[in-house]
């Protein structure tokens, strides 16, 4: 029975001590998951979420054309259904923020590490070695990070729209919310797959250092 009770603690002081990076990462380290491993994990939930936004603003643009093909019956409930969507994409957008926020950190704490262990190795061949690998792993991630930032920097040109049109529907249940929504349609369908594309390029560049981690 103690081991369960002491599994259950760790992992409550765990998540206390998340939000202080070092002392998470220490807390870690004891428990044997190192902060390569950590990297690794957050750069897969940050491929998922990118996945997920993906298909989130791929839906929302599903709703936003079926506004604009309303045929009759209730406009306060398409504009429901909108703003429900507009909800959900805003939370998805937030997710990707902290996610890619996440891998920042982890990254940094990661290279400052391996860093200062450079100056500890006796022999210079190794060191040489490692400072090489660490060089090369930081090449892929900053190609990961800026393909991360792009594809989330692409977020917002897609949300703002979406949040006009939804706050105009909203005072104006009429032909004239409807008119304003088809004028917006054409830019709003640019900007979504541009977040697409970019999205998908981040995800590649994603698998792609996972591979490059698992590998070394």
């Amino acid at each position: 029975m103690k081991k369960p009770l002491n599994v259950f603690f760790i992992m409550s002081l765990l998540l206390l001590v998340s939000g202080c990076g070092g002392v998470y990462y220490g807390a870690m380290e004891k428990i044997g998951v190192h902060k390569r491993d950590i990297l690794v994990d957050r750069v897969v939930e940050a491929r998922d979420s990118q996945q997920e936004t993906k298909e989130q603003f791929t839906s929302a643009l599903e709703h936003f054309s079926s506004v604009i093909n309303f045929q009759g019956g209730e406009l306060e409930d398409k504009y429901k259904e909108l703003k429900k969507e507009l909800d959900k994409s805003e939370d998805q957008a937030e997710e990707v923020r902290d996610r890619v926020a996440a891998v920042e950190d982890v990254a940094d704490a990661l290279f400052k590490e391996w860093e200062g262990e450079l100056d500890q190795y006796s022999s210079a061949s190794l060191r040489q070695s490692s400072e090489k690998q660490l060089k090369q792993t930081k090449a892929h991630y900053y190609k990961l990070i800026g393909a991360m930032k792009k594809a989330e920097a692409k977020i917002d040109p897609v949300l703002d729209p979406l949040r006009d049109q939804v706050l105009f529907l909203k005072h104006n249940l009429n032909a004239r919310a409807i008119a304003s929504l088809q004028t917006a349609l054409s830019r709003l369908e640019t900007d979504v797959s541009r977040l697409i594309r970019d999205m998908e390029l981040s995800m590649k560049e994603a698998d792609s250092f996972i591979q490059t981690l698992k590998a070394e």
